[in-house]
């Protein structure tokens, strides 16, 4: 008969056993396993090396260009927009931080800066939409007629750009008496704000879109808000551009409402690297190729068709809006 002793015995060394193959494992296995982690902790932090080294050279090659731009840009557009006026409309929103660029780049292409028209958001507001409406119809200069189905800011902005621009270079630095309350009243009403003095009106304009892409259940009808302002720059001047940055033309930017509406598509200009020295270069290029009659997408969004205008010759005077 097999006694307690026995039983005893047994379990400790089977235990016993246990003990030392775990010993005997973790000794002959942990070596290869510590040397493979280290391996794959050395190769993966090689390759973050690699990656931060070639983000620093692009950065770098970045900065180098931008400074060359910069540098140049005063012989890259020198000329480009002699004789032209051009005037400034921010939509709510936009980079305040670019103001100066913008004008400065206009003034080095020969260009003269009128004024800064900003719209506010209480332009833009849905629940302001008849105030506006309203107000258009009573500032439009006499024998305004508005296209049928014109929505309020269609007509809003079709007033505005009969105060801001003209086609006729005779008229380009004159007031339009027959609507020279209108941005006054406007900006008394707390729809826009000014500097400068915008009343003399430009050839060209050049609206700004908002750094970051408006959000809610009105964004929508907001970006058709400077969409429609836009185009009715475009349709009373000899040329518009709408300029932002590339957030912008991502989705639910003011470009890529441009850029989806249609009839503006295809006359209005639109530059998606205004925050670039190179793309403010561009801006000049797309309000010259708007004098010249023609319009295009540039810069790096998805909606762009080339960073800038083909080159070509001198334009001439257009008959009508880019």
């Amino acid at each position: 008969m097999i006694d307690f002793r026995y039983h005893l015995v047994s379990i400790v060394a089977i235990f016993l056993a246990l003990t030392v193959g775990i010993v005997l494992g973790s000794t002959v296995l942990q070596e290869p396993i510590i040397n493979s982690a280290q391996a794959t902790a050395e190769s993966i932090k090689k390759v973050n090396q690699d990656q931060r080294d070639q983000i620093s050279a692009l950065q770098a090659r970045e900065e180098g260009t931008s400074a060359f731009v910069a540098n140049a840009a005063a012989e890259l557009v020198k000329g480009d927009l002699a004789a032209e006026h051009v005037v400034v409309v921010e939509a709510p929103g936009a980079p305040s931080g670019l103001r100066d660029q913008v004008r400065e780049m206009i003034e080095l292409a020969g260009g003269t800066y009128t004024g800064r028209v900003a719209l506010t958001e209480k332009f833009i507001a849905p629940e302001q939409a008849g105030v506006v409406e309203g107000l258009a119809a009573q500032l439009s200069p006499i024998g305004t007629v508005f296209p049928e189905g014109a929505t309020p800011y269609d007509k809003a902005g079709q007033v505005l750009a009969s105060a801001l621009v003209t086609t006729a270079p005779m008229q380009a630095g004159t007031v339009n008496t027959a609507a020279s309350s209108v941005l006054d009243v406007f900006q008394e009403g707390g729809f826009i704000s000014m500097s400068d003095d915008p009343a003399k009106r430009a050839t060209l304009a050049v609206v700004v879109a908002p750094s970051t892409p408006y959000e809610g259940e009105a964004a929508e009808a907001q970006n058709g808000a400077v969409v429609s302002v836009a185009g009715a720059l475009d349709n009373a001047a000899a040329g518009t551009v709408l300029a932002g940055t590339a957030t912008a033309s991502g989705t639910g930017g003011v470009i890529a409402a441009l850029l989806d509406s249609g009839d503006e598509a295809s006359q209005v200009s639109t530059v998606d690297t205004l925050d670039m020295p190179s793309g403010r270069v561009v801006l000049v290029y797309a309000l010259r190729e708007q004098h010249a009659g023609r319009a295009g997408a540039y810069g790096i969004g998805s909606g762009a068709t080339a960073f800038e205008p083909t080159p070509s010759a001198s334009p001439s005077p257009p008959a009508s809006g880019g």
